[in-house]
């Protein structure tokens, strides 16, 4: 199953992605990732959302080391898959 992703701002110029990382992360180490939307998955935890550009991306890839999480894949999601829902949906 896919995160279904939803935005709130616009993403002219940024690339969406899905982070998938082993385990149930808790509020306190999903804080580190407040520019992403986390939705788990399984077993698994998945953050999603727009990044600028590569290095906001080794950003997001270095936290994830720093915090010694698994990383299990980092995806791009395509455009046509990016779904709008209004605020209270999130």
């Amino acid at each position: 199953m896919r995160c279904a992703l939803t935005l709130r701002r616009p993403t002219i110029n940024h690339v969406i992605y899905e982070i998938r990382v082993r385990g149930h992360l808790g509020q306190t180490v999903l804080r580190g990732f407040a520019a992403l939307q986390a939705e788990t998955d399984g077993e698994d935890t998945v953050l999603a959302g727009p990044l600028p550009d590569q290095a906001a991306m080794h950003g997001v890839l270095a936290q994830i080391e720093a915090l010694g999480l698994e990383l299990l894949e980092v995806r791009r999601v395509p455009d046509e898959a990016i779904t709008h829902r209004s605020p209270k949906e999130l």
